[in-house]
């Protein structure tokens, strides 16, 4: 039996294109949401939206935008091609994200600053232009964080440090909000098989000790697939979790426990 939490809310998912954000517009359309679909890829967008439609449930539906959300500009127009399309704005789901590994002394100063902008500036961009709307709808922000927000993970420093980042800034946006009330909340995945875990790579001289730092940041359970998060994000943007703000989900197999 299908589930149509969302007919009729208008989300915007960021990162769609692929893993985990494309397993979140899929997921979302399928329980009857209009999803505006957003992501750099237009090639991966395509696939998202006929995936998305064909699933789609209760009046869902799914039309893309092509945008770099670490641009303000482009941030703000995301928002405003979903309130033109459908009148309204009840949640975001930024699942966009990048990551690139390697030791931490040998990170230049532009790869750090890309990918914080991607991650965190581009989190804070879309949560300051959708919040206006939400603040109308009461609906609910859902920012992807990851298990290493709040544990440590080797050579992923500019990674660990926006993820951490972002936590924090939901923390904040459920307090600054709850009044409103806007709901906001993380999902922390890990061992979760997406484009960015699919390109991970260590340094070619890592040594066997080091090795063993790989290990305690893996699942004892085996990698999950994006659509264990989705449904995930999927809960915390419907009502089933209406008392849920301010909290950080993990999503790791058990990695961390």
């Amino acid at each position: 039996m299908s589930l149509e939490r969302l007919s009729d809310r208008v989300v915007i998912v960021t990162g769609a294109a692929s893993g985990i954000g494309q397993a979140t517009a899929v997921r979302l359309a399928s329980e009857g949401a209009k999803v505006l679909a957003s992501d750099i890829n237009q090639e991966g967008l395509t696939e998202t939206l006929e995936t998305a439609n064909e699933v789609a449930e209760g009046g869902g539906e799914c039309i893309t935008h092509v945008a770099d959300i670490s641009r303000e500009a482009d941030a703000a127009n995301t928002v405003e091609t979903a309130v033109e399309a459908w009148g309204r704005l009840d949640g975001i789901a930024n699942i966009a994200g990048m990551l690139r590994s390697g030791r931490t002394h040998e990170c230049s100063l532009d790869s750090w600053n890309q990918i914080l902008a991607v991650n965190l500036t581009g989190t804070f961009l879309m949560c300051r232009e959708a919040l206006p709307h939400l603040m109308e709808s009461k609906g609910a922000i859902v920012n992807a964080a990851s298990t290493s927000s709040s544990f440590g993970h080797p050579w992923m420093a500019a990674y660990a440090a926006s993820k951490g980042a972002i936590w924090s800034f939901t923390q904040t946006l459920a307090v600054e909000y709850c009044k409103v009330p806007v709901r906001a909340n993380c999902v922390a995945p890990g061992s979760v098989h997406s484009g960015i875990t699919s390109n991970v790579s260590f340094p070619d001289d890592i040594t066997k000790d080091e090795s063993k730092l790989v290990r305690r940041i893996m699942s004892p359970t085996g990698f999950g697939d994006p659509q264990d998060v989705a449904s995930v994000v999927a809960l915390l943007l419907s009502d089933d979790g209406k008392h849920i703000t301010g909290e950080c989900i993990r999503i790791d197999g058990g990695t961390h426990a």
